[in-house]
């Protein structure tokens, strides 16, 4: 069984498929290009594109994932395997950013769990290469809408951090990582009570989310380094899933 990504491309008459906007096309050739590249136990794998099913729309096919997302998963199951699954999804980042691709969208919706049990970061619509000019975006360009709880600072107000321009970064990333960890701790995004207006408020004013109950004291302190201000003093995610190891205790996967 597979997952068949579709891009909706709808024209104005009818609400019917009649040709595909060309830059729509473009944004999916882009995703599918870099996705294909990728190969990692820890990274969602690209299996092609579907021309066919629901043409003239085209679809990205991965496996079907049946255990759903990293959220349902510690739902069903509890907690027990929340620092194992952050570990895998560290080291699955720490690949995407050993190969020069950013992913630009990190969160628990675009973690799924194998059939196996095993964290699979996907969901590559947003991603860069490091060294391809289209890694820069307009602040019009950028939409956080849903996504605001887990941008790092820098590409909410760029020049208030001498950025001319919203460019998504190995360390926006790491950013991103760090709300995941409160995120897969409390089953909750980040400042739940507040809307994206709020918390974009929080977030200018240097105020992350408290350390969620049952993270120890040395995990926090690492996602505190990950989600710091300043952008330059955040560890890289080979550091993070270097120095996850070091602290915790990995479980035997149970069934």
């Amino acid at each position: 069984m597979v997952a068949l990504k579709r891009m909706r491309l709808f024209t104005a008459d009818h609400g019917v498929y009649t040709k595909c906007d060309e830059r729509h096309r473009l944004a999916l050739y882009k995703e599918a290009l870099i996705w294909q590249g990728l190969h990692h136990e820890f990274i969602l794998p690209f299996l092609g594109i579907d021309w066919a099913t629901f043409a003239p729309a085209l679809t990205m096919v991965s496996p079907w994932m049946k255990n759903g997302t990293v959220l349902k998963w510690l739902e069903d199951r509890g907690r027990r395997d929340v620092d194992r699954l952050l570990l895998e999804t560290a080291q699955g980042l720490a690949y995407l950013h050993s190969v020069d691709v950013v992913h630009g969208d990190l969160r628990g919706t675009n973690i799924l769990i194998s059939d196996d049990g095993h964290a699979c970061l996907s969901d590559f619509g947003l991603a860069t290469l490091i060294r391809d000019s289209l890694v820069y975006i307009t602040p019009s360009s950028s939409n956080h809408a849903g996504s605001t709880r887990w941008t790092a600072p820098e590409l909410l107000e760029p020049k208030r951090f001498g950025c001319e321009r919203v460019v998504r970064t190995t360390a926006s990333d790491v950013y991103a990582y760090a709300v995941v960890c409160v995120e897969l701790y409390t089953g909750s995004p980040p400042f739940p009570q507040l809307n994206d207006g709020g918390v974009i408020l929080q977030i200018s004013q240097g105020m992350r989310p408290t350390r969620p109950e049952f993270m120890s004291a040395a995990l926090f302190e690492l996602v505190t380094s990950a989600w710091a201000e300043d952008f330059r003093t955040r560890p890289t995610s080979c550091e993070l899933a270097a120095s996850l190891q070091g602290l915790i205790a990995v479980p035997s996967l149970s069934t």
